[in-house]
């Protein structure tokens, strides 16, 4: 069976994007690591379908899998690059604003121009039970232990679970020791994606994104909502703000409780393919 995909990404978060309008999801598990494989298949760091919506309030329904095969929440860069696609294809105009459904919920998109793509994410979601984070009330700073070592850090739901942590510098090598570990979290009951924030001003973040199912990435829209909306909460940044990451900047807006956070930034088509779905996979790539 061959598969015809479009690759795009949003700064750097890099996508694999399956029409599914007519026509059932095919790939399990094992499958989507095979296609996500960087040496043997296409590779992404998630990959997405664009779907029929199940909720009639919605244009379509947009799935998230992660290049380890599971399913995701949400996706920031990822919903920018399905209303992108979706213009390609004819099923969005230019300043149109529709729904799309995502696997947590709908959000509203607007194409300001073919590559550039405005969001409303919802609003931020910081009770623990909700996010899930196993802690007793919500807070602005939890202290935690992490593998022997002490951390603050703030928890989130932009759709899905993140772990947000302070820091001077971005270069710290102990970033690649924390990244992974707070991903896998057992106080995050479904694993967190974990960024590291420096707040160069009120107007400013810099910020690194270790995503659970991904690991490393370029960029991750949700995690610059995430960083943000924590640091918001507790005062540090206005309400409008650039997040820098390593792949490029977003703009990120949020008035506070009760409002929702809005997102804007770039959409990016690379190229069109077909993929045979391999019959035999390998070993590491099976369940």
């Amino acid at each position: 069976m061959t598969l015809h995909f479009s690759k795009m990404h949003g700064i750097g978060n890099d996508f694999v994007v399956l029409d599914c309008r007519h026509a059932v999801f095919p790939l399990n598990a094992a499958q989507i690591r095979a296609l996500g494989d960087r040496h043997t298949g296409v590779g992404f760091d998630q990959l997405l379908s664009v779907e029929k919506a199940r909720d009639p309030t919605c244009a379509f329904y947009y799935g998230v899998w992660n290049a380890d095969g599971s399913p995701s929440g949400q996706c920031g860069n990822g919903v920018r690059c399905v209303a992108a696609w979706l213009h390609r294809a004819g099923g969005l105009a230019i300043g149109e604003t529709v729904r799309v459904e995502s696997p947590s919920g709908p959000v509203a998109v607007r194409l300001i121009d073919a590559n550039e793509v405005i969001v409303d994410m919802g609003e931020p979601v910081f009770e623990p039970v909700r996010i899930p984070f196993d802690a007793a009330t919500a807070a602005t700073h939890y202290a935690i232990d992490v593998n022997g070592t002490a951390q603050q850090i703030g928890a989130v739901s932009m759709g899905n679970p993140h772990a947000v942590v302070s820091t001077n510098d971005l270069r710290d090598p102990e970033l690649e020791r924390l990244g992974p570990l707070l991903s896998t979290h057992p106080l995050f009951a479904d694993g967190s994606n974990a960024g590291f924030v420096h707040r160069v001003d009120r107007g400013h973040l810099q910020l690194r994104v270790h995503e659970r199912g991904a690991g490393w990435t370029l960029a991750c829209g949700t995690g610059a909502c995430a960083a943000m909306a924590v640091l918001h909460l507790r005062g540090e940044v206005d309400d409008s703000v650039q997040v820098s990451l390593p792949g490029g900047t977003l703009q990120i807006d949020w008035a506070g409780p009760g409002q929702p956070l809005w997102m804007s930034g770039p959409a990016t088509f690379v190229f069109e393919g077909d993929w045979s779905i391999p019959a035999a996979l390998p070993s590491s790539l099976r369940s």
